[in-house]
């Protein structure tokens, strides 16, 4: 933090920022605005193609090791999905300025993830809360993500991985962001998403339960 100035970091990919109202772009494709509303208090803003897709409030606990987040979020369906996060301070202080880690999230909107085959040799990959699609082919190249409330320059590659998996990178204006694998249960009733960003090696995992 450097004249009132922040350093907002997330899988090792960062943005600046100052608690002033204003929009700043992210590596991700959207705006974020952060204002300060006390010295425990924070809005957030966030923008996709110049639309308001989120606003949270942020608040800092009384002794400054937790902060809380709550979101009202857009969806592709024009409908919103109401989110909550707590975050446990990791380092650093005081104040919003230190390394947080994510504690609990809830979401009254789950993410959905519908997968169905495109011709002989294609996927189309679909994520309900954003509309997102990506048409892809399984030849190498990457394909494009359009939707609603997703930000532009996004695409996808898909590779094969045996009988019941697939990996799948996604890229934003050509340089990887996320790389995963998607691997469904013998019986088919789960799928289950491995990863990480490209940018540091904290691997995620994320379970999905067919509909």
């Amino acid at each position: 933090m450097t004249g009132g100035e922040m350093k907002a970091t997330m899988d090792g990919l960062s943005y600046t920022f100052k608690t002033d109202g204003k929009d700043n772009m992210t590596p991700w494709g959207m705006t974020v605005a952060w204002k300060a509303v006390d010295a425990k208090t924070w809005e957030m803003t966030e923008k996709t193609n110049g639309k308001v897709t989120c606003t949270s409030i942020l608040k800092l606990s009384a002794d400054g090791n937790m902060l809380a987040l709550d979101a009202r979020r857009v969806k592709g369906d024009g409908g919103t999905s109401n989110d909550s996060m707590t975050f446990q301070r990791a380092s650093g202080g005081p104040g919003l300025a230190g390394k947080w880690k994510t504690k609990n999230l809830n979401s009254s909107s789950p993410e959905t993830l519908t997968l169905a085959p495109k011709g002989s040799d294609g996927l189309t990959i679909s994520l309900g809360n954003e509309g997102s699609v990506c048409d892809a082919r399984f030849d190498g190249k990457a394909h494009p993500a359009t939707g609603p409330v997703w930000p532009s320059g996004w695409t996808c590659v898909v590779a094969r991985n045996g009988a019941r998996a697939f990996d799948l990178t996604w890229k934003k204006d050509g340089k990887d962001m996320y790389k995963t694998t998607m691997a469904a249960s013998a019986d088919g009733k789960t799928l289950t998403e491995t990863g990480s960003a490209t940018g540091v090696n904290e691997k995620f995992t994320v379970v999905y339960d067919k509909q």
